[in-house]
């Protein structure tokens, strides 16, 4: 039997992928400007990307719904609810302050925290968030997905192509202000 794959099939794959992690960065784009606003008075954070996007909110939600079936055990739920966005909220943590020598959070202050880069308090509240977005928000997401299926298939690669670009202008712009910093300092 030949494996083949076409156009077509790579974007039947593909194209969800992308909209699903464009749709979840977007939102946690919001819920983080919100909870500035909330906490600070400010609701444009400063972020990573020049757009509207945290990729974080993005990577979290496409790896839980890979990990979660309906036939998912729900101990197994909860933990996976748990572990998932902690993870992707510790190593983005890490690799942003190894890299570019800048704490985007910071969570030191806070009981039970690992590095600043996680906490116990926010892991708890990245669980029932990521519950909420399991089985309350993306059956929706996945619901408009199904319906924009043409569009999609043809604008993937767009949007792939502009994530890219954004993550490399950002990487490069993030150096030249550490290194800036660095012959200051």
């Amino acid at each position: 039997m030949e494996l083949s794959m076409n156009w077509s099939s790579i974007s039947i794959l593909v194209a969800p992928i992308i909209y699903f992690f464009t749709i979840y960065s977007l939102f946690g784009w919001l819920i983080e400007n919100t909870h500035s606003y909330l906490t600070k008075g400010v609701f444009f954070k400063e972020n990573f990307l020049l757009g509207p996007f945290k990729p974080m909110y993005g990577i979290a939600p496409v790896l839980l719904i890979t990990f979660i079936t309906p036939d998912t055990d729900w101990k197994m739920v909860l933990l996976i609810c748990f572990i998932v966005p902690t993870a992707v909220e510790y190593f983005s943590g890490l690799i942003l302050d190894t890299y570019f020598h800048k704490k985007w959070w910071d969570y030191s202050r806070e009981k039970w925290n690992f590095q600043g880069h996680i906490c116990l308090k926010f892991s708890f509240s990245w669980l029932l968030l990521s519950l909420v977005c399991v089985y309350v928000i993306h059956p929706v997401v996945e619901k408009s997905c199904q319906l924009l299926v043409q569009p999609l298939v043809f604008t993937w690669p767009f949007l792939l192509f502009y994530f890219i670009v954004e993550t490399l202008w950002a990487v490069r712009r993030h150096i030249v202000q550490k290194e800036t910093i660095e012959t200051l300092g």
